[in-house]
């Protein structure tokens, strides 16, 4: 397909985990084998940490320089993200109720619009109040009214 972009970093590296938990898998069976301080399985054991540290080691310092490196956030189109979810609503609750909150994000559903528009006109919050509740970082927060905060 034309312009298509394949992902075989990341694929790659689901296959790198793949291999490491068929190796962990064989660990913990080498390990049930371990009867009087002996453990014929050691061989097996060793090699298969050894090879998923190797493969660990490789697949992420390849998936960082051909992936990850050089990587940036739209941040514009992050907050407008933001903006337009209705989770924002989490954070009016504990100043409008729940009730009110449920019927915001409802309507901003319906019609498109941000919590924050809905809110501005509903809630009788000042624009200053909103700015504070709303504000993304403050949910993030301990302490903060968003489900990480609070």
């Amino acid at each position: 397909m034309p312009a298509k972009v394949n992902p075989v970093m990341s694929e790659m590296l689901i296959q790198v985990c793949g291999q490491v938990i068929g190796n962990d898998a064989a660990i913990t069976f080498g390990g049930a084998f371990g009867n009087f301080e002996l453990n014929v399985m050691m061989p097996l054991m060793t090699h298969n940490l050894l090879q998923s540290i190797e493969l660990l080691a490789n697949g992420s310092a390849v998936f960082s320089r051909r992936c990850v490196s050089g990587l940036e956030a739209n941040a514009e189109h992050c907050e407008a993200m933001i903006e337009q979810s209705l989770a924002m609503c989490t954070a009016l609750a504990p100043e409008i109720g729940y009730d009110q909150a449920a019927k915001i994000a409802k309507r901003a559903y319906e019609t498109g619009r941000t919590v924050r528009a809905v809110a501005q006109e509903v809630s009788g919050l000042s624009g200053a109040k909103l700015d504070e509740l709303l504000d993304p970082e403050r949910q993030t927060q301990p302490g903060g009214s968003g489900p990480a905060g609070g």
